[in-house]
């Protein structure tokens, strides 16, 4: 089950914790801690970053050349 869950996710941690560098393992323990404390309220924010993360990767894609455009 995780394999499919990393595999089909968003990538939010994993693209998270290369940014601090750190392991995403820690950051998804985290993010777990922070859940029971916050009452769920973290899953927002998950699924918030998610789609920013998305919206970004749709407008900053890498092009090889000028003429790409």
């Amino acid at each position: 089950m995780r394999h499919f869950l990393e595999r089909n996710g968003f990538g939010v941690f994993s693209r998270l914790a290369d940014r601090l560098g750190m392991r995403a393992i820690n950051v998804r323990l985290f993010f777990i801690y922070v859940t029971f404390f916050t009452v769920g309220l973290s899953f927002g924010l998950y699924l918030t970053m998610a789609f920013l993360l998305k919206l970004k990767d749709m407008v900053y894609t890498k092009r090889n050349s000028v003429f790409d455009l």
